[in-house]
């Protein structure tokens, strides 16, 4: 005869889902906190004296380019 599994213990239960709520709520905060480090860190790297320089230049190219083909 196979024997039936026990259930586990309802309060026991209870208490591992409320754990598991906090650690899913602490993780999505942390979550929230690294998605908004990266975005200033994307707004700090667009920013940098280089990528300005390289957009500008580009701007520039683009431009000459414009000139080139409507004439």
């Amino acid at each position: 005869m196979t024997e039936q599994p026990k259930l586990p213990d309802p309060e026991k239960v209870k208490k591992t889902v409320a754990m598991l709520r906090e650690s899913n709520h602490q993780l999505e905060a942390v979550a929230l906190e690294i998605e908004e480090l990266i975005a200033m860190v994307e707004v700090e790297i667009r920013n940098s004296p280089i990528n300005v320089y390289r957009r500008e230049k580009a701007k520039r190219l683009a431009e000459s380019i414009n000139q080139v083909s409507e004439s």
